[in-house]
């Protein structure tokens, strides 16, 4: 009995020896025990920095974003062709303030392929502008106009937003059921929610107008920061190879990795695929920002709570 418990405790001491080595190679000159406190701050505070920002965006516009004319209501001309947009922007703007344009490319020549015009005014007062500008007649042949009712965009901007909260807080349910401990499960949530947070205050303050796509990419933002925070909880809590720290760096490997792929696969078609239409490329925009922020939110935040949960109930 007595060689098989020191047999044991030999083993014991080796394992214990190793995972010190395997921490050493790890983490090098990096104190993880000792700095993950203070880690958790630097998320936080932008954070707070962008509800702030977005509570005072609401308070002068009455809303959270800035909206485009598929959920404001307003008319959508695409002029077909090339069209000189300094031409047409100052008059434009002149009787229709918040007009706004965009411009189509072809994606192999770079060469302009339509430019669209959007505005809240009716279709009517638009065309007759843009006639008189361009000094020719606006018809099926060389433009498309779309317009939205502003109760009907209303509406459909209030679906996409429930549908986000719904989305949400079933996301919240989930998780308390696959984790069923109160900090974890709140931190995963809390870092999802500044996933959201962080990329809506940041296309806030470059004054980008939203579109019904937008609100999408918000949706499909909450399935791609999930996926990272229940990898790192999961790897923390449930896994016992190698040591806390240890697991949590795996982690990171594993989560960071699947980010900067996805990441990889939405800025080129942003930065580079220009003649994509604006809908896309803001989906691109949103996941590009809302990642980013997962970085710092997951390994930094969700992180920093998960390592002083475990230390407090000694798991190692």
């Amino acid at each position: 009995m007595d060689e098989n418990k020191s047999g044991n405790n030999l083993e014991n001491k080796s394992i214990t020896q190793e995972i010190k080595k395997e921490e050493k190679k790890l983490f090098r000159n990096f104190n993880y025990d000792k700095s993950y406190k203070w880690m958790f701050f630097i998320p936080f505070v932008i954070l707070l920095v962008s509800l702030i920002y977005l509570g005072i965006f609401y308070a002068k516009t009455g809303d959270i974003i800035y909206k485009d004319v598929s959920l404001s209501g307003g008319t959508s001309i695409t002029i077909n062709g090339e069209v000189e947009q300094s031409q047409i922007e100052a008059p434009l703007k002149e009787k229709f303030p918040d007009v706004s344009f965009t411009s189509l490319e072809d994606i192999t020549t770079r060469r302009q392929i339509a430019l669209i015009v959007e505005s809240s005014a009716s279709p009517e007062e638009l065309t007759s502008e843009l006639e008189k500008i361009l000094g020719y007649n606006l018809d099926k042949e060389n433009s498309s106009t779309e317009f939205t009712g502003a109760s009907l965009g209303n509406d459909f901007y209030t679906q996409l937003i429930r549908a986000l909260i719904i989305s949400f807080f079933l996301m919240t349910i989930v998780i308390f059921i696959l984790f069923r401990t109160f900090i974890p499960s709140t931190a995963v949530i809390f870092a999802i929610f500044a996933d959201i947070v962080m990329p809506l205050a940041l296309i806030d303050a470059l004054g980008i107008k939203v579109s019904a796509a937008g609100i999408a990419a918000f949706l499909m933002l909450i399935g791609y920061s999930v996926d990272t925070d229940i990898l790192l909880t999961s790897r923390a809590l449930k896994s016992k190879e190698g040591s806390l720290n240890s697991r949590i760096f795996r982690a990171f490997k594993t989560g960071s990795l699947m980010t900067f792929t996805a990441l990889a696969a939405v800025l080129p078609a942003f930065f580079i695929v220009t003649g994509l239409p604006d809908s896309f490329r803001q989906i691109f925009l949103i996941l590009a920002l809302g990642l980013f922020g997962d970085l710092i939110n997951t390994w930094l935040t969700n992180a920093s709570i998960i390592k002083w949960y475990c230390m407090r109930k000694g798991i190692q």
